[in-house]
């Protein structure tokens, strides 16, 4: 028994040490430079983009925001090429967003426009299943699909003028639609 615990690194103790799985939070080395993030990496506030610190590579994510503060504001999904200071987002090919005025952006061009409007309180919530990226208002799909994403993308949010947001990348307010989790970090086995 003392070899095998010892191949597996619990030593002759007999005990195996648990690494805690990291958690997903807003990436303080991927944002703009007036850009704040505050509340252990769960709120973002001031001028600019964040990303999160994992990139969506499972087969079914869910992400979801808080409007705390209204603003022009805006959340989806970017890859790590994006200028994160180039406000709003949406207007390059490098990412793909729900602006606060309610247009669906990628690459400068308007795929769709919801008719809701947005209030403080409001959760915003992003589905991404490596085909559509899809966006839901207080649980209630928004049917504004984008299906163009490409490449290894990573939530987004952008704050201005005020807007402060609240991020949740797990024990979510809104009951997730069914099939899709939280984010998790890609792991190796060994």
């Amino acid at each position: 028994m003392g070899g095998l615990c010892s191949c597996l690194g619990g030593g002759d103790s007999g005990h195996i040490k648990l690494i805690e799985m990291p958690q997903v939070t807003l990436d303080t080395e991927h944002m703009g430079t007036d850009c704040v993030i505050v509340k252990s990496g769960r709120r973002v506030c001031g001028n600019g983009a964040v990303l999160a610190s994992a990139p969506l590579m499972q087969d079914k994510s869910v992400w979801e925001m808080k409007l705390q503060a209204n603003g022009l504001w805006g959340v989806g999904v970017a890859t790590r090429k994006e200028a994160l200071d180039a406000l709003p987002l949406g207007a390059s090919g490098k990412s793909w967003v729900l602006r606060s005025n309610g247009t669906v952006m990628h690459n400068s061009e308007e795929y769709h426009k919801v008719e809701d409007t947005f209030e403080e309180g409001d959760v915003i919530s992003c589905t991404f299943n490596h085909v559509e990226l899809q966006f839901y208002l207080n649980g209630k799909c928004l049917d504004v699909p984008l299906t163009n994403v490409r490449g290894t993308v990573y939530p987004v949010f952008y704050v201005d003028d005020g807007a402060i947001l609240d991020v949740n990348f797990q024990d979510f307010t809104i009951t997730p639609p069914s099939g899709f989790e939280q984010i998790m970090f890609e792991q190796s086995i060994f």
